[in-house]
């Protein structure tokens, strides 16, 4: 194994020996090289006054080279903030500026200690850096029975994980925390489990209240007190946009510090926070009392980082730092969030309508892009079809009689309309 590993290895188990056991087998193994090229070439960049021969990139009169072609559709920006390779972890300020706005949206957070995001490309690299760390062949990861898909693809096919699944609401329509707490406790000849916790939830749009939150806190802390590691992360994709009868922070902030065998990781980004899908600007955040375990973690993850992507992309890093840098970001971040909470409503008023009831339930949601539909007398795969066919409407069909519904991608005016030709398509089969 490499020194460097090594040396940080003994500070995990030195500071944490609960996070060291929680690492997979690439986790103990993987580490930053101190001494490789980019380190080398940091050292040139801050000394090299004369000529800076170390890195591979290409330079033209002082700056970076540059195809006109590209630069005359981005001529706001300096050649320097879009072309050059962005450090492994991201740019200093965009990490920086996004570990303040964690703290003033998640006040829980504050005089407790927690890294620096480090950037990744978007979410699903995020996830998939927890699986390469803490995911050893037939470790449990745990989440409810309505998920998002790429769960499956990345903890179980890819990372040979065993998935346990608990139903997500009880017969009263609320968060299973008693469900979450029996899929833990179960986990103790383990001696450890992998909690995936979603909210606003794809693909039902739920978040948990102030009541139900505590309950899942309280299931992570007893089983860390039954003696199971547990590696809680915190998919955050949707944060923000909590509509009603919410927490309105992510359970970061409420599992930090909470426990040693508690490992709380915060995955998140501007993707669906700041509507920039394709920009690909996510990020990971570990929450730890010590602040050896931290670097320590820091490391590790970006050494997966420098690995597999090197670095993420540099042009979508700097435009999310300046949307951050803008005096109108909030603004114009509310005026979006007032827009998906009306569209949101107006679901929630048509699907009142007593004809609709007779053909359908629907899972409870109050933030997020998305509502699930819950077929009483069709499969959602026939209606699916059907509704794609007939109609030219697209759904996304779960399981057997569950049917999603994105009205994110919808205007205001036109949801009538859709759920009005929905229910016609449910009568459609009905008469089959």
């Amino acid at each position: 194994m490499n020194p460097l590993a090594e040396q940080m290895n003994h500070n995990l188990k030195s500071s944490n020996i609960h996070v060291y056991d929680m690492l997979s087998t690439i986790g103990k193994e993987i580490y930053f090289p101190k001494e490789g090229i980019l380190n080398q070439s940091a050292e040139a960049g801050a000394k090299a006054t004369k000529f800076n021969a170390t890195i591979g990139i290409a330079t033209e009169n002082g700056t970076a080279m540059y195809l006109n072609a590209i630069q005359e559709t981005l001529s706001a920006y300096h050649p320097n903030d879009l072309y050059p390779y962005a450090p492994p972890a991201g740019k200093p300020a965009l990490r920086k500026l996004w570990r303040e706005k964690m703290l003033t949206e998640n006040p829980s957070l504050e005089g407790k200690a927690f890294s620096h995001p480090i950037v990744t490309n978007a979410l699903t690299h995020g996830l998939s850096i927890v699986a390469d760390l803490f995911l050893n062949e037939g470790d449990v990861v745990i989440f409810p029975d309505k998920n998002w898909e790429n769960y499956e693809l990345t903890y179980a096919v890819r990372g040979h994980g065993t998935i346990v699944n608990y139903p997500l609401f009880t017969d009263e329509m609320k968060f299973n925390s008693a469900g979450l707490r029996e899929a833990l406790l179960a986990q103790q000849e383990k001696g450890k489990a992998i909690v995936l916790l979603n909210f606003p939830n794809n693909p039902t749009g739920y978040t948990p209240g102030d009541r139900e939150a505590n309950e899942i806190v309280a299931a992570l802390l007893e089983a860390a007190e039954a003696g199971i590691n547990v590696v809680a992360v915190t998919d955050d994709a949707y944060f923000g946009l909590f509509f009603e009868d919410t927490i309105c922070e992510s359970l970061f902030g409420k599992l930090a510090g909470l426990h040693p065998r508690i490992l709380p990781i915060k995955v998140d980004g501007a993707t669906k926070e700041e509507y920039v899908w394709g920009f690909r600007v996510g990020f990971i955040t570990y929450a730890c009392n010590d602040k050896a375990v931290v670097e320590a973690l820091e490391n590790k993850t970006t050494g997966i980082i420098r690995a597999t992507v090197s670095s993420c992309s540099h042009p979508s890093q700097t435009f999310v730092l300046h949307a951050l840098q803008s005096p109108d970001f909030a603004a114009q971040r509310e005026e979006k969030f007032i827009t998906m909470k009306r569209r949101a409503n107006k679901v929630k008023a048509i699907l009142d309508n007593e004809d609709y009831i007779k053909v359908w339930d629907y899972y409870p949601f109050n933030s997020g892009y998305f509502m699930c539909l819950k077929l009483k007398h069709v499969k959602s795969e026939d209606l699916r079809q059907h509704l794609l066919e007939q109609y030219g409407i697209g759904t996304i069909a779960l399981g057997e009689y569950d049917l999603r519904i994105a009205f994110s991608c919808i205007e205001e005016e036109d949801l009538e309309e859709l759920y009005s030709l929905i229910y016609q398509g449910v009568l459609d089969l009905l008469k089959k």
